[in-house]
């Protein structure tokens, strides 16, 4: 676990020599205006992500964050390996907001002192889904508060990412038990 939390820290701070915004020459990633960070906690289930060599085999994907007395955000990510009913995989973490003005922009970090940007690029007003990026588009998670989400709904943020510059062909969707 120790090795995919470092590939994690290490992939989210620019260890990609070119990003897919430099490669593409696309502007710079918008975030939402605000998040409200007391209802964007709790669990979220990730419904589709690039993948990452850390979530190799992960399938059932869950995140949750929980504010700390700190300010800070516990983040704790969760996976089945190879199957629904595979063993869990958990990897602990942090994150704290870096611009107050929206919070929609965040760092997380699962292997201090290194820290990883953790953008929020899309939020349902009800908080009912979020889609969360990386300013150099080469991470991207789709979560919902559910297990699955309307193939409406997917395609209207497949949509948005699109017009963001993301290239939604890498998406790969997460199996979530039912």
């Amino acid at each position: 676990m120790g090795k995919l939390v470092l590939s994690l820290v290490v992939g989210l701070a620019g260890g990609c020599a070119v990003s897919s915004t430099e490669r593409l020459k696309l502007p710079p990633l918008k975030t939402v205006e605000r998040v409200e960070l007391t209802r964007y906690l709790g669990t979220w289930y990730e419904i589709a992500s690039f993948p990452q060599s850390f979530q190799k085999g992960c399938t059932a994907t869950t995140a949750n964050y929980a504010l700390r007395e700190d300010g800070e955000i516990d983040v704790t990510n969760r996976c089945r390996k190879g199957a629904l009913d595979g063993p869990e995989s958990v990897a602990t973490g942090r994150a704290r907001v870096v611009d107050p003005k929206s919070n929609a922009r965040l760092e997380v970090s699962f292997f201090r002192p290194f820290w990883g940007p953790y953008w929020v690029i899309d939020l349902e007003p009800d908080y009912a889904f979020a889609v969360v990026g990386h300013p150099g588009r080469d991470f991207l998670w789709i979560l919902s508060r559910t297990p699955t989400l309307e193939p409406t709904v997917y395609d209207g943020i497949l949509q948005r990412l699109q017009a963001q510059g993301y290239e939604t062909g890498r998406l790969v969707k997460t199996a979530q038990a039912p």
